[in-house]
């Protein structure tokens, strides 16, 4: 799958998502990266930001949350370009989760993760 094509999996994963919750994203860009940094190497996504439920009164002039959506992991982990995209989905929303200050654990119990 190409870079391209992996985007454009990312691009129809937002789009499967209802507009009244990408609504409620709050200084949040989404960004596709090749790996991940750190540790694990078999890293899928990443929400690098403040969560909704944690803000208080954070947010003015402050840069915007990323989620990262990691390309070669999923490429690695994945059979099929069909794969791919069902594991993007629950990547996406998974990472959303987390802007919104659900956790791990609950996302586990939800049945994403």
């Amino acid at each position: 799958m190409t870079r391209t094509e992996f985007e454009a999996a990312v691009d129809d994963a937002l789009d499967s998502i209802p507009d009244e919750l990408l609504d409620l994203l709050d200084n949040v860009v989404i960004l596709v990266e090749d790996e991940p940094e750190g540790d694990d190497p078999d890293l899928l996504g990443l929400y690098d930001g403040v969560a909704l439920t944690d803000r208080g009164d954070w947010g003015h002039g402050e840069l915007p949350d990323r989620i990262l959506i990691y390309m070669n992991p999923t490429l690695r982990m994945c059979e099929d370009a069909e794969d791919v995209r069902d594991e993007v989905a629950v990547t996406v929303v998974h990472e959303i989760a987390h802007h919104f200050g659900i956790d791990d654990d609950r996302l586990h119990e939800l049945g994403w993760d």
